[in-house]
């Protein structure tokens, strides 16, 4: 999900967890496809014009229909 940031792109931290497999784990079970670290936020560094296009992004690899919660997107200091 990386690419070279361009003029007016930014850095994302954008933090993704999956509820399902949150709930199932919280009862000692495991998802049948996604592994039990997505009980827990995963960060992810996205390149981006906005938070919004990053969230566009993220939710075209992880989709809601899946699980997937996008918990924070915060822009990164570039120095």
């Amino acid at each position: 999900m990386k690419r070279t940031p361009h003029n007016g792109d930014q850095i994302f931290e954008v933090a993704i967890y999956n509820k399902e497999v949150r709930s199932l784990v919280k009862e000692n079970q495991s998802h049948d496809f996604f592994d039990d670290h997505w009980a827990d936020d995963q960060v992810r560094d996205i390149v981006a014009e906005t938070a919004d296009d990053a969230r566009q992004l993220v939710g075209q690899r992880f989709p809601s229909d899946d699980g997937f919660v996008i918990s924070s997107i915060k822009p990164l200091q570039m120095s």
